[in-house]
Formats: structure tokens, sequence, C-alpha cells
């Protein structure tokens, strides 16, 4: 527990030294709440949520980018990838915690006759969902930039598929739009229970995706080589 309350301490500093990005993406979602507000109740909701979503994964992704420089010296300390991986994930969940508080604070004040439960639930699965995948882009791509460019495709994809197309359910975030429909429009139960079992799943795949794409490349040293003895 010790080693992971290290990482996570260590991850936050990280992202406090990145005060300006940190500032632009506390207010990205403000502006993709407001660009619907007006007369489409649903799709501000929901895009409030994107746009946590979005700030988020960036941030995980750039403190897994900024963290590959210290991990080989953390390894030889004896922290193992569960510290790792468990510490940076502990820190982004915070910092998403923090960040969410506001909009979901917003939305409880600017909005009414929705059901806040749901919307409540679509923030704590954004978290949940952009911390892992933003660690699984920075384990994956080794440049911040190629994550950032698959980020904004992404969620550009998300806003623009139609969501029940099958094409559109296999990307992280659509359970937003099912929790938003059940919070909004009152619908019936299955649209919460689908958000659910998606945004749970989506927090697994992704999570299982970070663990093993960071052992993978742990397991390689391209800068060591064995000799034989003669």
């Amino acid at each position: 527990m010790t080693k992971t309350l290290v990482v996570a301490e260590m991850a936050v500093r990280e992202m406090a030294r990145r005060r300006v990005v940190l500032i632009i993406l506390l207010l990205l979602p403000l502006a993709f709440y407001l660009s619907r507000r007006g007369d489409h109740l649903g799709q501000s909701i929901r895009f409030v949520c994107l746009g946590l979503g979005w700030a988020l994964s960036t941030a995980a992704l750039f403190a897994g980018s900024a963290a590959r420089a210290i991990e080989p010296r953390l390894r030889l300390s004896g922290y193992a990838a569960r510290h790792l991986i468990a510490g940076r994930l502990a820190a982004l969940w915070a910092v998403g915690v923090l960040l969410s508080a506001p909009y979901f604070l917003l939305v409880r004040l600017d909005q009414h006759d929705v059901r806040y439960g749901a919307i409540a639930a679509i923030m704590a699965l954004t978290v949940l969902v952009s911390a892992s995948f933003g660690l699984a882009l920075s384990v994956v791509l080794p440049r911040e930039l190629e994550g950032t460019l698959v980020l904004l495709a992404v969620v550009g994809l998300q806003m623009m598929l139609d969501p029940d197309d099958t094409s559109a359910r296999v990307l992280p975030f659509w359970f937003s739009r099912e929790l938003a429909t059940y919070a909004v429009d009152h619908t019936g139960g299955g649209y919460l229970t689908r958000g659910l079992l998606h945004g749970v799943l989506a927090v697994a795949v992704l999570t299982a995706l970070v663990a093993i794409a960071f052992r993978v490349r742990q397991g390689r040293r391209p800068h060591l080589r064995f000799e034989p003895i003669h």
C-alpha cells in the first residue's frame, strides 16, 4: 500500500506541474456543456460528460507518458507493475473526482426534472473509464502526440456516430448516451442497465489492457545484452 501511495503522489505532482494544461482541461467540459445548453438538454449533459472524458483521458495520457523515464528506477527499487498501475489509477481517480464534482453541481443547479443519480453514475463511470483509457494509450503509443490524436478521433466519433450503430457501441464512452437518455427522458430501466453494464465492461477491458501492455513493455530491455561465457 505504501508503494502504491508513493506512485500516486508522484503522479499527482507530475500533473500539477502542467498548470496551464490543467486549466484548459478544467474549462473544456464547460465549453462542451454550453454549446448544447440552449435547446438540447440531453445533449448538453452527454456532451459535458464527453468533455470530462476527453479531459481526464488526456491527463491520464500525459501522466503515463511522463512516467516512462522513471519506471526503470522504480522497478529496480522494488516497485512491481501492480504498484505503478494502481498508484497512477488512484491519482487519476482522485483528480477525476475533483474535476467532475463542480460539473455535477452545475447540472444539479442548472437543470431540473432529471434523474441526478443517473448523472452521478455517468460521471463516476467517466472518471473510471477515462483513467484506464488514457493510461492504455500511454502504454501502447510511444508519444503523447499520437495518443492525443487517437483521443481526438475517439471522442469525435463518439459524438458523430449514430448511438444505435454497433460501431458506436464499441467505443468507450457509449454508456454516457444510454445513461443520459435514462436521466433526461425518464425512460425505462433498460437504458440504465445497458449503460451501467457497458461502463463497467469498458473499465474492466481497458484496465486489463493497461496491465497486459505494461507487462509486455516492461519485459523488453533492448539496452541489455547477454554475452556468452567463454
